[in-house]
């Protein structure tokens, strides 16, 4: 039976150590739309042709090849040269890589916590995965792995890197990054260790509800909703309205990038999926109920996000049902079959491309957000020569509410230090600041829209 997958990404990108990021199966069945023309004799005689060149060449190599290699490295080395070929994301999975997929639907494996596409004949970094070995090493989306352990990645394709940052629970990994803006290559050490990924995180910013969304694997649809019902409990009618965060998120299954947007989305197409024949094409349509009852909703997206993100960025931006703000998405709009072979192996096609509820094709190109806002750090301007105050002037009359705020400084001074340093963390996130402001903007204009209908 074949199931069908938004694949996270890339051919054979990984979640390292989780060997390839597909993030799992997808729910549904899909038809894998083979009929094609019958071929002319002429035709056959070809193939035949060329089939027995195949066999040519296999005899020559395993008899006459300098060291020997089994047929079965032969045969499949030849399948995955014959899918690859296709595209990034198509590819032969052997018994071993067909096993390690499966395990990650259960959302722990060891490895760095990475998501890579091979680009220009090196490693290229889609995003690191929140809390794992290679976010808290630093390394960021768009950095190339130019060094796996001092050996060159140029002359790797991708499943061979891949296979070289693969290693135990414990094990250390040396690379060489090239990071746009450097100068020089960093050298990064990591070690490997169990990756854990809970897909959905929570909070409250104010009155705002900040819900982050780190992948989409097979618990992430209900832990939006959970999320949103956890918010509401905390915040009853007070809440303004939500963040959704999926920035460096590379995606993952199709049906609960379907769910979650379900949730914000009371009608309407959701996404289609167009294949190669005109009855492969599938439309997925939102059910009634929005879990957030029409409150503002900010998405933010970045070039780390990917595949099923933005088919929920896109989702909600042409239902104009979310704002979407960030920078330009990495637009990976196609989907991917994988379809079991015998030996318990399977392999991996792109199948169809995937349309926003508008008809817009994302592929190559990706989500434009509505308001492009770049990261950036924020600091305090220093002015060398400060501006005289009127509280400067002498004889000026004292402010008795400054005074009665005095009396309760000793207040504020003892709050928490790890509140503090959370208070400190989210300021230096800019883009989630802009959101936060945004929110704040749309709810303030709301209650006078109100106030003045009255």
């Amino acid at each position: 039976m074949k199931k069908t997958l938004i694949i996270s990404l890339f051919s054979a990108s990984l979640l390292l150590g989780a060997i390839y990021p597909l993030n799992s199966f997808a729910d549904e069945e899909r038809t894998a739309g083979l009929e094609s023309k019958p071929k002319t004799e002429k035709e056959y005689s070809e193939t035949y042709r060329q089939l027995n060149l195949f066999g040519d060449v296999f005899e020559r190599v395993r008899a006459e090849y300098v060291e020997e290699i089994s047929d079965q490295e032969l045969i499949e080395n030849a399948l995955n040269g014959m899918l690859s070929s296709l595209d990034p994301h198509s590819g032969f999975l052997n018994e071993e890589r067909f096993n390690d997929m499966k395990v990650e639907t259960r959302g722990e494996f060891g490895g760095l916590g990475i998501e890579v596409t091979m680009e220009n004949g090196l490693v290229k970094v889609v995003s690191p995965i929140d809390d794992t070995p290679a976010y808290r090493a630093g390394i960021q989306a768009g950095d190339y792995i130019s060094k796996i352990d001092d050996e060159p990645v140029m002359g790797l394709n991708l499943s061979e890197a891949v296979d070289k940052m693969r290693g135990k629970v414990g094990a250390t990994i040396d690379l060489v990054i090239l990071r746009k803006g450097e100068d020089a290559p960093i050298e990064i050490t990591i070690t490997r260790d169990i990756i854990r990924i809970k897909s959905v995180k929570s909070r409250v910013e104010g009155n705002v509800g900040y819900i982050r969304v780190t992948t989409f694997s097979q618990n992430t649809g209900p832990g939006v909703r959970k999320a949103i019902h956890d918010i509401t409990e905390e915040l009853g009618d007070s809440v303004t309205g939500y963040v959704l965060d999926l920035r460096n998120n590379p995606g993952g299954l199709l049906s609960q990038a379907i769910d979650v947007s379900d949730a914000f989305i009371d009608k309407g197409e959701i996404v289609s999926q167009r294949g190669r024949h005109k009855d492969d094409t599938e439309r997925n349509n939102a059910t009634p109920g929005d879990l957030a009852e029409g409150l503002p909703i900010v998405v933010l997206i970045n070039g780390g996000s990917a595949s099923a993100s933005e088919i929920v960025a896109g989702a909600l931006q042409d239902h104009k049902r979310g704002i979407v703000m960030g920078t330009q998405s990495f637009g990976k709009g196609s989907v991917q079959t994988v379809m079991p072979l015998p030996g318990n192996a399977a392999m991996r096609l792109t199948t169809a491309r995937y349309y926003t509820p508008s008809g817009r094709s994302i592929q190559g190109t990706g989500i434009t957000p509505d308001i492009i806002v770049e990261q950036a750090k924020v600091e305090v301007y220093d002015a060398k020569y400060k501006r005289t105050r009127e509280s400067d002037l002498r004889g000026s009359l004292k402010n008795q509410d400054k005074v009665e705020k005095k009396k309760n400084a000793s207040n504020d001074n003892k709050k928490d230090k790890t509140d503090k340093d959370d208070k400190k963390e989210k300021k230096q996130d800019y883009q989630l600041t802009r959101a936060l402001d945004l929110l704040a903007g749309l709810s303030l204009y709301n209650e006078n829209k109100s106030a003045s209908a009255k």
